[in-house]
């Protein structure tokens, strides 16, 4: 119970007694992951490529979808790896540990560790005519080592043979760790690239025999690079391939400027000649000595920090840098061209009338004469797809198509080419605005005001149509405790009819909506209809109830405080409010109001006070406003009257 201070009206009435009022009771396939890029090997024969991470020591490997299916840890930091011919021991150069390790390539179990008589790496290996073959040392003096695998360190001979790098035709050797590739076509071949200057010594070296011997070498500064950061025998040529650019050929013991390609960093060559060549954030397919690549692949914002290609040229994998670090992805069809396929269809068109399409198929590897093209259509009639006749690209790549498309709203037109040999399938689309007829659809009852509870029929007229002959009718009753909600859905009758009944306890808008079809436009309707609230009152302690005139009066004697119990529909900081009249000079004149919350059971009593003297009449009766009395979600209501005099 709590005090409110009374309106000035009410004060002159029952004196100084105040008003008191109170509530009357949403798993993927794992991938390989490195922080820090060491070595990327891909292994034909068990269809897996490998990475390393350099800055925990592991060893991941991938299957040919790019699923981590093994790892191991705890090597140390594994700056490069290389495969045995046949696939089944993978060799691991471990920097820091100065060894070479040797794992089964199946389960990364460690088969042998080859020690490495340095202070510095080795850094760099590559397998090559039956051998392990490493750089190690440091700045000014490096130099070339190999482990022999057949050799059995429990017979008294060292596997590992260091300074193999010959002293004939080398000049003044090589600076620093230097990077090594291979060609599996050509085993007894290593090329061999300086990192510890600037000038860039590179070589290509004979290993077949019992020691290498230089077949080419050119140490003349700057004579064919700024620097070395990527080396790799070209397959089928007697060429390198320097930062994945510029190619040089070998003959008569050095090498010569022999083209480039557009500019790259890095690249790896596969069996087949292709080059796989990051440039910045892309990695580019080219063709041998090609100047446009045949296929592009994005990498993100980062470049590629690795590519390497599958035996079969199948795939390329590539190491692309993420959030979590460097992921190995798979590259598929990188021998395959991707073309270019363009289709313009007409922003709108009329229903039942031709429109045309025009389109173009381009490539930068050529493509056949009289590429053939498929086209679908898609409507509403045919929200799967409607097969049309095909189309022959013309000689210079463009095509056009005339078509009546029979259903209106959004229609789509998709264009395919299915690919052929040396390209990939490509398809693209193009959507028409078709025009629809209006219908009609009215609902009824809007502005209407009915009791509170009372069951209300909505009835909705929907006109002409094509096929669709159903119309959804939801209620969406006032407040944001409530949202919107189906009711019903159904065909209208014969007479283009459906209704859908209303429990108005709440304002209510109640919406039609007739979804369209093929030749017909959407349309949606609402109508609004208003609630009251239920409200009654109830009078206590009157001593007795009796008529004055043709008016029923609760009798008080003038000392007795009348309480007036409103119950009233009940909303979260919903109020109530009580008009007060008094009966003077022959009317009834107005007072004041006030508003008291209601409880959560809906009730408000409110004890008036004792007037102290006799002969009074006064009414009281309690009201719903709306948005005074706390919410919106009803309208206004007034109760009844309830008619109170005071004797002695």
């Amino acid at each position: 119970m709590r005090s409110i201070s009374a309106a000035t009206a009410f004060a002159v009435m029952f004196g100084s007694v105040a008003l008191s009022v109170g509530a009357a009771g949403s798993a993927s396939a794992a991938s390989a992951v490195v922080t820090s890029p060491g070595g990327l090997v891909v292994d034909d024969a068990l269809r897996r490529a490998f990475v390393s991470d350099q800055a925990d020591g592991q060893i991941l490997a991938t299957d040919y979808n790019g699923t981590l299916v093994a790892q191991t840890s705890g090597l140390g930091d594994v700056t490069d790896l290389a495969v045995s011919d046949d696939g089944t021991t993978l060799y691991a150069a471990v920097a820091d540990r100065h060894e070479i390790v040797a794992l089964n390539a199946t389960d990364l179990k460690v088969k042998a560790r080859y020690p490495v008589a340095t202070d510095t790496g080795p850094r760099y290996v590559a397998f090559s005519a039956g051998k392990v073959w490493f750089t190690y040392g440091d700045q000014w003096d490096g130099d070339l080592g190999s482990v022999d695998p057949a050799v059995d360190p429990t017979s008294g001979t060292d596997p590992v043979a260091l300074a193999q790098l010959p002293t004939e035709g080398t000049g003044i050797g090589l600076w620093g760790q230097a990077l090594l590739d291979t060609d599996p076509l050509r085993p007894e071949l290593l090329a061999v690239g300086e990192t510890g200057d600037s000038s860039g010594t590179e070589g290509v070296l004979d290993v077949s025999g019992g020691t290498p011997k230089a077949i080419a070498w050119n140490d003349h500064s700057y004579e064919l690079n700024d620097g070395l950061g990527d080396i790799d025998l070209v397959a089928g040529s007697d060429q390198v391939l320097v930062n994945g650019t510029d190619r040089h050929a070998w003959a008569n013991g050095t090498l010569t400027k022999a083209g480039a390609y557009p500019g790259g960093q890095l690249a790896d060559i596969g069996r087949s000649g292709l080059i796989a060549q990051v440039a910045g954030t892309k990695i580019a397919i080219y063709r041998p000595n090609a100047t446009r690549p045949v296929r592009t692949y994005g990498t993100g914002s980062q470049p590629a920090a690795d590519v390497a290609w599958a035996g079969d040229s199948s795939r390329v994998f590539a190491l692309v840098a993420g959030s979590g670090g460097y992921t190995v992805k798979v590259l598929t069809g990188p021998t395959l061209n991707v073309p270019t396929l363009t289709v313009n269809a007409p922003a709108t068109a009329t229903r039942a009338k031709s429109l045309t399409v025009t389109g173009k198929l381009s490539a930068t590897v050529p493509l056949p004469a009289g590429a053939r093209l498929s086209v679908t259509r898609t409507d509403l009639e045919s929200p799967n797809g409607k097969a049309l006749p095909g189309v022959t690209v013309k000689a210079d790549g463009t095509y056009s198509f005339t078509n009546t498309p029979p259903a209106g709203g959004k229609v789509t037109y998709t264009v395919k080419y299915a690919g052929d040999a040396e390209h990939a399938a490509v398809s693209a689309s193009d959507k028409v605005d078709v025009s629809r007829a209006a219908t009609s659809l009215s609902l009824n009852n809007n502005g209407k005001l009915y009791n509170y509870g009372t069951d209300v029929k909505f009835t909705a007229h929907l006109g002409k149509t094509y096929k669709n002959r159903s119309v959804s009718i939801y209620a969406d009753p006032f407040g944001s405790d409530r949202g919107k909600k189906l009711i019903r859905t159904a065909n209208v009758n014969a007479d283009g009819n459906v209704t859908a009944v209303v429990d108005m306890t709440r304002d209510t808008t109640v919406t039609a909506v007739f979804t369209g079809d093929s030749r017909y436009k959407p349309k949606t309707v609402k109508s609004t209809a208003y609630a009251r609230v239920k409200v009654s009152s109830a009078v206590s302690k009157h001593y007795k109830k009796a008529k004055i005139g043709s008016t029923s009066y609760y009798w008080f004697h003038k000392n007795t405080s009348p309480v007036i119990t409103t119950t009233m529909t009940y909303y979260p900081g919903r109020q109530q409010r009580l008009d007060l009249e008094v009966y003077y000079a022959g009317a009834w004149r107005s007072s004041d109001s006030q508003y008291f919350s209601l409880g959560t059971n809906g009730k408000s009593a409110v004890s008036l006070g004792a007037p102290g003297e006799s002969g009074l009449k006064a009414r009281i009766r309690p009201v719903y406003v709306n948005g005074s009395s706390g919410d919106t979600v009803n309208s206004t209501t007034y109760g009844s009257w309830k008619y109170l005099y005071f004797s002695n």
